[in-house]
């Protein structure tokens, strides 16, 4: 038994994320990720691009409810701007397929791939076992193939890192003008 616990205790510390589920009040630790070009994404470094940071979950791209929450986000760009606030969209995908579904939707802002669900863990979004849907893109038929399905859940945070907006009921169609009022009752 002794040498379960501590080869579970070896595994969860040696993991690269360690932090307990973050509240509303709270600073959001620190956390590193792909974005839908490949590159090294960092909180704390986009922390500093917008008085607010709008963070979104979602289960999967080329998804229904997920397209049209991700076009609604791009076409109320101006509006967030508006109130001071960036997006970036976080889901179990690859960064390869983000990065087709950007391209194919026009999307104008920064998606994130949470493949192994450790950002949305440290949210407290619950997720489950990803999966393929099969989609045509461009005339092509693809397999796309994700690591996690995370609920549809969105948070918005201060430029210190402060979590100060939690909806865990998100409405896909709405989300984003929910976002802006509630921004705009800061103003």
């Amino acid at each position: 038994m002794k040498r379960y616990l501590c080869t579970f205790i070896l595994i969860f510390a040696g993991g690269s994320l360690i932090f307990p589920q973050v509240k509303l009040g709270e600073k959001v630790p620190n956390f590193i990720t792909l974005d839908q070009e490949g590159s090294k994404w960092v909180l704390k470094k986009n922390l500093k691009s917008a008085d607010y940071l709008v963070i979104y979950f979602y289960p999967a791209a080329f998804t229904g409810g997920c397209t049209k929450q991700a076009c609604s986000y791009r076409d109320q760009k101006g509006e967030l701007a508006g109130v001071g606030a960036q997006v970036v969209g976080v889901s179990g995908d690859k960064p390869e397929t983000l990065e087709l579904f950007a391209l194919e939707h026009q999307l104008n802002f920064t998606l994130l791939s949470d493949e192994t669900g450790e950002i949305a863990t440290l949210f407290g979004v619950p997720q489950k076992d990803g999966g393929t849907i099969n989609r045509e893109i461009k005339g092509k038929a693809l397999d796309i193939a994700r690591g996690t399905t995370i609920q549809r859940w969105t948070f918005i945070l201060d430029r210190k890192g402060i979590l100060i907006y939690k909806d865990s009921e998100v409405n896909a169609v709405s989300d984003s003008g929910k976002v802006v009022e509630f921004l705009s009752s800061l103003l």
